[in-house]
């Protein structure tokens, strides 16, 4: 057994018995937090002076596309339609096995040097077993927890108003890569840190004899299942699916839904009356839309609110910039939608946020009793800020100096099952592999893009 003690300056637990404490210990064991308090007396093989940082859980980013990572900015005025051309239908297309290791490795890197611990990675351009297992490698070789999100790819670039989406999940695929990555060796690989969903093609996207085998296959298997919900209800290929899925007992906590902005509040309540978990990609969505994210309607029927970033060749990567867009687009419709109705502002606090960003990820990843919180008997998933940074420094209240104040540039220690990843500013990844494994990516970008004739616009 290893032992690591953690002396903070302010710990953040988001456990509503132990709240936030000031000046204490946090002690691991092996992969697990083992105690947190005051003056713990604990030996330890290994102690790290967080005295002058604030300790606090992981970020769990609830969606991402790992694999575009290479292209990243390229849409930076892109809209929904030019992502859907430009990316979707054509630059996607051309990428092989490698294609997807190395932007899923820059990708994930990329998360836990910013303070993400676990990662929903919605692989939704997979064409062959091999695209499926190099891109579980990245994640497993990047060093976080991660679920591989299996979607579904075009097979060549797609014909004006193809909706690539719209076909069956591949059962066989699926079986294969559970037996090549997800069991004995492959397992082994990854330590278990890496587990398996599928991203699969719903009613909004696909014909009800699709949507319903695709559901059915995510339960026979076990796993989780993500959709895309996109679209209002009258344009989407079968308008009462959801209503289907739910009486027919096959929504559940195990289905997540991923947007839903366009959906009105009386849509999202049943959704999650059926148990279904929502993310909400803010950045992303503001982007894009000109109705904003679910995250209020989320909240006014009582849910629990998830986030996620979704699509780095247009927005950018940091979950502490979507945690604090999430914040602000909250705060504001609120502040309209009761100037309205002739009310007085009321504030959503900096801490419900911050829940968003960790226990949120947590509950839709039905992992709330392992991760999100800094208690003990849950994972060792943790970082560190640096509370002497110029843009933190002084700390009156370290939830305000998190969520308010802080970017992926004051994280100086990750921690992912009670293994450093980063320590001291740097991430613990071989440098002269990440040179290299970092050329290949550059000519793999400028490739895809050669390949499809796209070249960003100039400013």
């Amino acid at each position: 057994m290893t032992r690591t003690l953690i002396r903070c300056g302010w710990l953040i637990t988001m456990d509503e018995a132990l709240g936030d404490l000031a000046g204490a210990e946090l002690l691991v064991e092996d992969d697990r937090i083992a105690a947190v308090g005051h003056r713990l007396g604990a030996a330890a093989e290994t102690v790290i002076d967080a005295s002058d940082m604030i300790v606090m859980p992981g970020l769990v980013n609830m969606h991402l596309h790992t694999f575009q990572a290479g292209l990243r900015a390229i849409g930076s005025e892109w809209l929904a339609p030019d992502y859907f051309r430009h990316f979707y239908g054509d630059i996607a297309t051309r990428f092989g096995p490698e294609d997807n290791y190395l932007g899923t490795l820059f990708g994930a890197l990329n998360q836990l040097d910013s303070g993400v611990t676990t990662l929903f990675d919605y692989c939704h351009n997979i064409r062959s077993l091999e695209q499926a297992e190099r891109s579980v490698d990245a994640l497993a070789d990047a060093g976080l927890r991660a679920v591989f999100v299996h979607g579904d790819g075009l097979r060549e670039p797609a014909a004006p108003g193809r909706l690539p989406e719209r076909r069956l999940h591949p059962r066989e695929r699926v079986a294969a890569l559970l037996d090549s990555r997800f069991s004995g060796a492959g397992k082994a690989a990854h330590g278990g840190r890496v587990t398996l969903a599928l991203g699969i093609a719903g009613p909004h996207w696909a014909d009800w004899e699709a949507s319903l085998a695709n559901v059915r296959l995510a339960r026979d298997l076990g796993l989780l299942a993500s959709s895309h919900v996109t679209k209002a209800r009258r344009d989407a290929v079968v308008p009462d699916g959801y209503d289907r899925l739910a009486a027919m007992g096959l929504l559940g906590p195990d289905h997540n839904l991923v947007h839903c902005n366009l959906l009105d509040e009386d849509e999202i309540g049943r959704l999650l009356d059926a148990g279904c978990s929502i993310t909400s990609t803010n950045m992303n969505e503001l982007h894009d839309y000109p109705h904003g994210s679910a995250l209020t309607k989320v909240r006014a029927r009582g849910g629990m609110p998830s986030i996620g970033i979704d699509v780095e060749p247009m927005v950018s990567g940091d979950m502490w910039r979507e945690m604090q867009m999430a914040l602000l687009f909250a705060r504001n419709r609120g502040l309209r939608e009761r100037a309205a109705a002739g009310l007085g502002p009321a504030m959503i606090r900096s801490r419900e946020a911050l829940a968003w960003a960790t226990v949120g990820g947590a509950e839709a990843l039905g992992m709330a009793d392992t991760i999100g919180r800094l208690k003990p008997g849950f994972k060792a998933d943790l970082i560190m800020l640096r509370s002497g940074d110029l843009n933190l420094f002084p700390v009156h209240d370290p939830v305000y100096a998190a969520v308010e104040q802080a970017h992926a540039g004051n994280v100086d220690t990750v921690m992912v099952d009670g293994i450093l990843r980063k320590q001291a500013g740097r991430l613990l990844f071989p440098a002269d592999r990440r040179q290299a494994l970092g050329e290949a990516l550059a000519a793999s970008a400028a490739r895809l893009m050669a390949e499809a004739g796209y070249r960003p616009a100039p400013a």
